[in-house]
């Protein structure tokens, strides 16, 4: 079914005027943002036969109409550009975001466009009552930031605070559950980062930025798979709110279905809000006082008992986003960044590849290599997994927030350095699986161990703009819907379900990533940028940015990605196609079952990738996957150089540009 059957696509489209590819705005700043879109043939998508199509347009091909989540899209190609591309999970995120890059926009103004369309149109994964983290590389000074826009605890909160309603009289669970009740909510992170990243190198006005995602909140758009899909598993949940009660289902109480036109003028007044006075809007003010409220909420709508969080106005308005040094490691002739702590996803990326670089991966490079990916080999899954087991088996002892738990000798480089990661390699058996990998012993404080592996309800968008500036960024509000809560048109986070709800592991030992006031919790998030050794062993050239959402299986995602194309050769569409394969700390090993190259009848024994798995000791799971992965490249067409983009199958992906066909 692709509409409403109440309402049909084209009325749904005519409707919202949804050609989302120019933010326009006046000069008075007491006036309103416009928004009314401007149609730009500069920012086009091209359907399977190859041909251009404008995103909401309603014709065929057009990647905004909303079709049931089918798990997997075969066929999708790369994309190339001659000097900007933005890829993103959205259609109306990448239109509003190519919008921002035709006007002359750097890539942190298009951020902020794509940012607060994909809190409107994919708001089960991220908004501005979420967190996030980026990577921002400046082309002119080959420079790249860490930009940590993480939640923090409420200053109130206690190492308790998520398993008891109170430390010393009531040590019952937190009510419906720690992750729906109000002490999950984290101080939110997005406006005040998107803000950062802008002022520090965005070019065009702040407020001319929010045109196309208020249009679309006024006006409506219809509700995708994976949102109408969303709205229904967690139907139970949201009704607990009124709010969200109200936006997300009928007045019989049934989810709005996929197709339906969805309005949102809360979440547009708020969008005007900041157009008019930045990230102040949220963080002081009456919507500040809202989301206060709103945490501290003690009954749903259905007259269940909720459990009050502790968030005040002072904990809201002394939020900071912060601009940390990346972690950036050698990987054969490139260099890796990624995002240092409170995200583990930049450590436990690069721990992996550092293992991984003695081994020769070129020689287990997927056979049958298609528009798909090809078909993993065997031992190429299986050393790529048991190098991921021990970054993990690193990652879960000792990454937690900096700001209170240094890591083991007060450097990244204890976990990181050459040495190290091959005395690590070495313990890997060819034939054999370790099943679970022990953390490296450094002689540090005795740490507990947090094996957390949350965070589904997550987004990521990769940007580049016409002087080469690049922004990977991934942002979530944790888990699907994060806490339920929802105020001024947008939900509130769980994040702080990401800490140890306990402060101490089953020996006794104390947990780095527990909870502590003010502090982040530990997340896996994985911006990553790729770039050549340059002849002085410097960063050279731009090659890559790329990241997933996903959860704690974030770093495994954007492994698979770098290594598709680093060592296998993969396009930026062939590495995203490519089978999620992978492994956390424990004995199973993922094989991500809605790939076409991967059968899964009899329970995965007619598949040699599975059946040779078995064989060296893998507990595999065929499991679908959920991967989100978004990828620009710098390669040559024609002795030029140009940009390459991908975007997952798996989601509801679109990559624009100043596009051609090479």
């Amino acid at each position: 079914m692709k509409s409403n059957p109440s309402l049909t696509l084209a009325t749904a489209l005519s409707a919202a005027t949804l050609l989302l590819v120019s933010c326009g705005g006046d000069s008075d700043d007491k006036q309103p943002v416009s928004t009314t879109p401007v149609q730009n043939t500069s920012c086009l998508a091209v359907d399977s036969n190859g041909s251009s199509v404008v995103i909401g347009s309603n014709l065929p091909g057009d990647p905004s109409l909303p079709e049931a989540a089918s798990g997997y899209r075969t066929g999708l190609k790369p994309v190339y550009a001659k000097t900007y591309m933005v890829t993103t999970s959205n259609a109306y995120a990448s239109a509003a975001g190519c919008g921002v890059l035709t006007k002359g926009g750097t890539a942190a103004d298009a951020a902020v466009a794509v940012q607060a369309v994909l809190g409107l149109t994919v708001p089960e994964a991220t908004g501005l009552g979420s967190g996030g983290v980026l990577l921002y590389y400046d082309a002119s000074k080959k420079a790249v930031q860490a930009y940590d826009g993480r939640e923090t605890a409420p200053n109130a909160a206690t190492e308790n605070y998520l398993r008891y309603v109170d430390d010393n009289s009531d040590h019952s669970a937190p009510q419906p559950s720690a992750r729906a009740s109000g002490r999950s909510i984290g101080t939110i992170g997005v406006p005040r980062l998107i803000e950062a990243l802008q002022r520090d190198h965005g070019k065009l006005a702040w407020k001319d930025l929010f045109g196309d995602a208020i249009s679309l909140a006024s006006n409506g758009f219809p509700i995708g798979g994976r949102l109408a899909g969303a709205i229904a598993s967690n139907a139970s949940s949201l009704k607990r709110d009124p709010e969200a009660a109200a936006y997300f289902f009928n007045a019989d109480g049934s989810p709005k279905a996929l197709g339906t036109v969805l309005k949102n003028p809360a979440y547009a007044a708020t969008l005007q809000a900041m157009a008019n006075n930045g990230a102040n809007a949220l963080y002081s003010g009456q919507i500040a006082q809202d989301i206060v409220t709103k945490i501290a909420t003690t009954t749903g709508a259905d007259g269940s008992k909720i459990t009050a969080g502790k968030t005040t106005l002072a904990d809201l308005a002394g939020y900071q986003a912060k601009v940390r040094e990346p972690i950036c490691t050698t990987y054969r002739s490139y260099w890796i960044c990624g995002m240092p702590p409170p995200s583990s996803g930049g450590i436990a990326v690069a721990s992996a590849l550092g293992i991984l670089e003695n081994f020769n991966l070129q020689q287990q490079k997927p056979t049958a290599i298609d528009l798909e990916g090809g078909k993993p080999t065997v031992q190429g899954v299986h050393l790529i997994t048991e190098a991921e087991r021990m970054a993990y088996a690193d990652r879960d002892k000792y990454v937690a927030d900096t700001d209170f738990i240094p890591p083991p000798g007060g450097t990244w480089n204890t976990l990181l350095n050459k040495p190290y990661l091959q005395s690590r390699s070495a313990l890997i058996n060819v034939n054999k699986s370790m099943g679970t990998a022990a953390a490296g012993n450094f002689g540090a404080v005795p740490l507990g161990v947090d094996k957390t592996l949350i965070e589904h309800g997550t987004n990521q968008f990769t940007i580049v703009d016409g002087s080469g500036n690049v922004v990977t960024a991934t942002t979530t509000v944790e888990s699907s819907m994060g806490s339920f809560h929802m105020t001024n048109g947008f939900l509130l986070n769980n994040q702080l379900t990401d800490f140890s709800a306990s402060p101490t592991d089953t020996t006794g030992a104390l947990v780095a990533n527990r909870v502590q006031p003010g502090k982040r919790p530990r997340s896996s998030m994985a911006p990553t940028l790729v770039f050549k050794i340059a002849a002085d062993g410097s960063k050279g050239d731009f090659v890559m940015a790329t990241g997933s959402p996903g959860g704690g299986t974030i770093p495994q995602y954007v492994v698979k990605t770098i290594v598709g194309v680093l060592d296998w050769g993969l396009d930026a569409q062939q590495s995203a196609n490519l089978v999620d394969f992978g492994a956390s700390n424990s004995p199973t090993t993922t094989v991500g079952g809605e790939h076409p190259n991967i059968n899964t009848a009899n329970g995965g024994a007619n598949d040699p990738l599975i059946a040779g798995l078995t064989a060296l000791g893998h507990t595999v799971s065929t499991a679908a996957q959920a991967s989100g992965v978004n990828t620009i490249l710098r390669t040559g067409v024609n002795q030029s150089s140009v940009l390459q983009g991908g975007t997952d199958p798996r989601r509801e992906g679109v990559v624009l540009g100043d596009t051609f066909k090479p």
